[in-house]
């Protein structure tokens, strides 16, 4: 306690250079909760998105049909009725399963037919699964409505098709030949892909089942009550399902998320540079702060080696400092820089729509409490490296010369 006493007045000796070591490591520390933060919410945002807008939080398919979360329409179908299924429905964690069945084709209005891709989804269950899939024109799907489809606003803009506008969808049945169906246009719809809503339409699964003469789906998806219990909802259903039916292929969000996947691997890199750049500041110049307090102390340090103080009471006292330096500032650090992230969160951040994206969005500053561990911890640990070869060289002054040195 004496030491920590006698390293705070040390440093009140020269208030105004230990306030400007303390504000350039307030000010690093700030930076990268702030930069640190931001990236935290867009990796949220992107796995939200990615979880809810059709990518569920785990799929089950056959073994070998999932590829990027799109399983292939001639793949033997799932049983609405398999014992299987009731098993990851009574999974703790698990808030409901949908079926899904993938199809693609062409439709047709008047004399414009383009291809398409489709999904026959169970209406009310999607709703859920797909929240940042938003119908802006008619009204989404109902199983009440067998024979009403939505789509999406690019391809609605394709066929310049309108609500209530009749439709044709062609395409090739399972077990081979050829089959169409007609619908009616009950909804436009976008999501955060626009490369998706250029090509996309839903249609309630029994339209589907009978376009495609199947009884069963292709996927299940799986939709938890948190994201965060992914990897434990994902390793439970493996335990209850793989023994007895290894002909099923159970895969997280995560792994059929390649754009989020890359996206995070890219930003990680970057902050992982951000980290390095403020460490650096940190110990340019805590390193400066501490030298000059050696060289204007020599003397005293003299009087103190004299006095029988060994060279570690020395060397502790000198790291004491650079640890204070670096607590104090690295709480105030997280303290202003936890004030700002409200401040600017409640506020927003007006962000242009990203690659890919049709929309834009606000974004916001996230603080996790690993992220102000983390700058903390940098704080403190900068300190002590750039306090480490001051303290050194103070410890290993000649007790004569340091006498000496103010004379």
């Amino acid at each position: 306690m004496l030491q920590f006493n006698l390293a705070a007045r040390n440093l009140l000796r020269n208030p105004v250079r230990s306030a400007v070591t303390l504000g350039a490591l307030c000010f690093g520390v700030v930076a990268l909760l702030l930069s640190g933060g931001f990236i935290e919410w867009i990796f949220w945002a992107m796995r939200e998105a990615t979880v809810y807008s059709r990518l569920g939080h785990i799929q089950i398919a056959r073994r070998g049909s999932l590829i990027e979360g799109q399983p292939d329409s001639g793949t033997v179908t799932l049983s609405d009725h398999a014992p299987e299924l009731a098993l990851v429905r009574a999974s703790s964690g698990v808030r409901l399963v949908a079926s899904r069945l993938n199809f693609s084709g062409l439709i047709s209005h008047g004399e414009t037919t383009v291809p398409f891709i489709g999904e026959g989804v169970e209406a009310e269950s999607e709703r859920q699964i797909s929240r940042l899939l938003h119908v802006v024109d008619g009204r989404d799907l109902s199983s009440a409505d067998t024979h009403g489809i939505i789509l999406g606003q690019g391809l609605a803009a394709t066929l310049g098709v309108k609500i209530g506008a009749p439709v044709v969808l062609l395409t090739t049945r399972a077990g081979g030949g050829i089959n169409a169906v007609e619908g009616r246009v009950r909804g436009l719809f976008f999501t955060v892909s626009k490369r998706y809503d250029d090509s996309a339409l839903r249609v309630p699964i029994a339209l589907a089942r009978d376009l495609l003469r199947v009884s069963g789906s292709h996927t299940w998806i799986v939709l938890l009550e948190r994201t965060e219990d992914t990897q434990r909802v994902l390793a439970q259903v493996k335990r209850q399902l793989l023994p007895t039916s290894s002909a099923l292929e159970i895969r997280p969000w995560n792994d059929l998320a390649d754009f989020y996947n890359k996206t995070v691997a890219l930003y990680s890199r970057q902050m992982n540079i951000l980290k390095l750049i403020i460490a650096l500041i940190i110990v340019f110049g805590i390193a400066n702060t501490m030298t000059m307090n050696v060289l204007e102390r020599t003397g005293e340090i003299g009087t103190l080696m004299a006095l029988g103080n060994t060279a570690s009471k020395i060397l502790g006292l000198f790291l004491t400092e650079g640890l204070l330096l670096g607590l104090i500032g690295g709480c105030a650090g997280v303290f202003i820089g936890s004030l700002l992230a409200m401040l600017i969160s409640f506020v927003g951040i007006p962000m242009p729509p990203a690659p890919g994206m049709s929309t834009g969005f606000s974004g916001e500053i996230r603080l996790t409490w690993n992220l102000q561990f983390t700058a903390l911890s940098m704080a403190v640990l900068a300190a002590l490296l750039a306090s480490a070869y001051p303290a050194w060289r103070a410890s290993r002054l000649n007790i004569v010369d340091a006498l000496r040195h103010n004379r």
